[in-house]
């Protein structure tokens, strides 16, 4: 008798092949995603943080890093720890470096000029470590590391901003009688004839003269970021000659406090870096300015948690391993102007002057000067076509003391 071959038997047959390709398929899409990570982002569930810093929490500098755990935690919570080792001298980084990697660090970052050698020494010994540098110009030079990078805000935004308050306040004095154009003296405390000083204090003065076009700077270099007695010493010894604002880029609140404590025939106010001196000189404090650096920091730990190139994932002004950024990314912050003591224009003046570095219509490295190298003096600079500032790096490159406008002491 004949077999019937009804066509239910028939569909019953083509499920079993129908079957076999899908669990392949099941097996093989599992395969690709889980084990090869194609299409599927893995993220770490914990990343620690290490911070090798140069000060303390009694430093400007160094505090103005350390702010950033709140960041942190404000954005990732509990998944982040953060670890720190402070005052480490340059001779000693090495072995701090070892320290932190050793405790298990994701991600280290430095904030001393001085350690970029030994960052990037480090970073090569340790792969699967990133370290990220304030400063610094190493990161693209050969070898490169894919885990050393370097970073630094446009200061010089800053800079400029607030030399636009304290001119604002000079002119303010000549207007009232209380100084003369003569006596448009700015005091600023260097640590060294560097680029990364030059530039600052040069932004600054420009800045100044952009609203009191008399003003004149002296400068006094102490060789030491951080040593309190220098800046107090170089401190009072401009205000003796007349300054009427007294700023620095060295870390201690010794100007601020050498302003609150004047007692001479001229009036004097300073203007500080990186750390509101509103506690330290609340008489005397104009305006403050400071590098955020919670926008880079977040980025890239942010990076390190997707296992993500740090230069994909952070916003600002790129070039190889290396990132900078001002006003425009939030990288530059200005502290509120103090308005019992500041000109009335101020807010007005400090606003327009943001949004110019935004909309790119603000150029400082500008005007009828002359620059002279320090190292050369054959190495000369004029202004009539403008220096563009971080333009190929975040490394300050201005090096240039502007003839007959900048007395260097």
């Amino acid at each position: 008798m004949k077999a019937r071959v009804t066509k239910r038997m028939v569909n019953e047959k083509n499920k079993i092949p129908a079957a076999f390709i899908t669990a392949l398929l099941t097996i093989l899409i599992f395969y690709l995603l889980h084990f090869q990570g194609i299409g599927v982002v893995h993220e770490r569930d914990h990343v620690k943080v290490g911070m090798l810093c140069i000060g303390d929490e009694s430093t400007p500098y160094s505090e103005n890093l350390m702010r950033i755990e709140d960041d942190l935690t404000a954005e990732f919570g509990s998944r982040v720890t953060v670890t720190y080792d402070k005052n480490v001298p340059p001779d000693h980084a090495a072995e701090a470096l070892d320290l932190l990697v050793s405790s298990g660090c994701d991600i280290i970052f430095s904030n001393g000029r001085e350690y970029g050698e030994v960052m990037k020494q480090t970073a090569q010994k340790n792969p699967d470590v990133e370290f990220c540098q304030i400063g610094g110009t190493n990161a693209n030079e050969l070898p490169v590391f894919n885990n050393y990078h370097t970073f630094a805000s446009k200061i010089h935004e800053g800079w400029y901003a607030a030399g636009c308050v304290a001119g604002l306040k000079m002119q303010k004095l000549i207007s009232d009688g209380k100084i003369s154009d003569d006596g448009a003296w700015i005091g600023y405390i260097g640590e060294q004839s560097d680029a990364e000083t030059i530039s600052a204090y040069t932004a600054f003065l420009l800045g100044a003269r952009s609203q009191c076009p008399s003003a004149r700077m002296r400068v006094k270099y102490t060789s030491s970021i951080s040593g309190y007695r220098e800046a107090l010493k170089s401190s009072e010894g401009l205000i003796n000659e007349g300054c009427v604002i007294i700023s620095q880029n060295t870390d201690t609140a010794a100007p601020a406090e050498a302003c609150e404590k004047a007692d001479l025939s001229h009036p004097v106010f300073h203007v500080g870096c990186n750390m509101d001196m509103l506690s330290a000189a609340p008489n005397t404090s104009l305006i403050g300015m400071r590098s955020d650096w919670s926008p880079y920091i977040c980025a890239a730990v942010s990076a390190v948690f997707k296992d993500k190139s740090i230069e994909d994932v952070v916003v600002g002004s790129t070039h190889g391993q290396d990132v900078s950024a001002g006003f425009d990314r939030g990288w530059v912050k200005m502290m509120e102007p103090n308005h019992v003591i500041a000109a009335e224009e101020s807010d007005e003046v400090l606003n327009r002057t943001i949004t110019g570095f935004e909309n790119g219509s603000v150029h400082v490295f500008y005007g009828d000067y002359t620059g002279v190298s320090p190292d050369d003096p054959n190495d000369t600079l004029t202004l009539s076509t403008e220096y563009r500032e971080c333009e190929n790096g975040s490394a300050p490159t201005f090096h240039y003391i502007l003839k007959d406008i900048i007395v260097i002491e």
